[in-house]
């Protein structure tokens, strides 16, 4: 696993895939997990390609069980993986969660927490894949869901529930104070699309 401080400069934007590692924010330890790492891609065809590698002993974490593709909200009070996306400078973004269960959901946000779910017909592909100590879940999302404008700004993140029920927050970068993926502050990542 590479490490990456929470307070390091992200300035190179996406391209081509790589690793950008989470890390864990300091109020919310969780010794179940070795790692976190996601890899973004702007694919050709207009599909943005989201990978999430999660590194844990599952015995100490409550992973969703699989369960048919649908929508649902919530998934943030429990172990799942997020993506948000920033135009420019705001304030609007788009808030994408998806679950190792399969569920997924979409919120558009007119500035900071001021917002609701996004009606999309069409859901985010997701595949998940699981080992003895290794989960690994591929999303694509269309980039029509992207907010309109450019350049995009990304926050990468994950809610991970351990087997007492403590969550623990994980991001590309995290914000000054209590753990909080819509600051400004967590949208680290710039993205150029093809």
């Amino acid at each position: 696993m590479l490490a990456l401080s929470a307070m390091d400069s992200i300035t190179d934007p996406v391209t081509d895939s790589q690793l950008h590692p989470l890390s864990c924010h300091p109020q919310t330890p969780c010794q179940a997990i070795q790692g976190i790492d996601a890899v973004i891609t702007a694919a050709p065809g207009d599909v943005l390609t989201l990978a999430f590698v999660l590194e844990c002993d599952f015995s100490r974490l409550r992973i969703p069980a699989p369960r048919s593709p649908r929508r649902a909200d919530g998934l943030w009070a429990h172990s799942c993986f997020e993506l948000f996306v920033m135009a420019g400078d705001g304030p609007a973004y788009r808030e994408f969660n998806v679950s190792p269960s399969g569920e997924w959901a979409v919120y558009a946000f007119r500035s900071y927490r001021e917002g609701e779910a996004l009606d999309v017909e069409l859901a985010p592909g997701v595949a998940v894949r699981r080992t003895s100590n290794r989960l690994e879940l591929d999303a694509e999302i269309r980039q029509d869901f992207l907010p309109p404008g450019r350049p995009l700004r990304l926050g990468l993140s994950a809610v991970m529930e351990d087997a007492d029920g403590a969550l623990s927050y994980w991001a590309l970068r995290h914000s000054p104070g209590k753990p909080d993926f819509h600051h400004t502050d967590a949208f680290a990542l710039p993205l150029e699309l093809p």
